[in-house]
C-alpha cells in the first residue's frame, strides 16, 4: 500500500489482459459453436494466470520484498474479482429453457 502508483501500473494491464484474453476465447467458442456449459469453463481456464503458483515461485526465488513478489500478489488480488465478473458475464449469457 506504500506504492499505489506501482500497484496501479501492475493492476491495470492485468485487468485489460484478462478481459482481452477472455473476450478472444469467448468469440472463438462462439465461432466453434461450443455449448455454453463447455465454453464458459474453457474460457475461464484459458484466462486464468495461475498466480497462486507464481507467488510461491517469486517469493522463493526473489524474496518477500522483491518486485516479482509484489507483482504476483497484486495479480492474485486483481484476478479474483475480475474472474468473478467474468463468471457473472457468462451466467448472464446462459441460455434459458430446456
Amino acid at each position: 500500500m506504500t506504492q499505489p502508483a506501482v500497484i496501479g501500473l501492475i493492476a491495470v494491464p492485468l485487468i485489460v489482459q484478462t478481459f482481452g484474453i477472455f473476450l478472444i476465447s469467448w468469440r472463438a467458442a462462439q465461432w466453434l459453436k461450443l455449448p455454453h456449459d463447455v465454453a464458459g469453463p474453457a474460457c475461464l481456464i484459458g484466462t486464468s494466470n495461475f498466480f497462486e503458483l507464481a507467488v510461491a515461485v517469486a517469493i522463493s526465488l526473489f524474496g518477500m520484498q522483491s518486485g516479482a513478489a509484489l507483482a504476483t500478489v497484486v495479480g492474485v488480488l486483481v484476478e479474483v474479482p475480475v474472474m468473478l465478473a467474468l463468471v457473472a458475464m457468462i451466467n448472464a449469457r446462459r441460455p434459458h429453457g430446456p
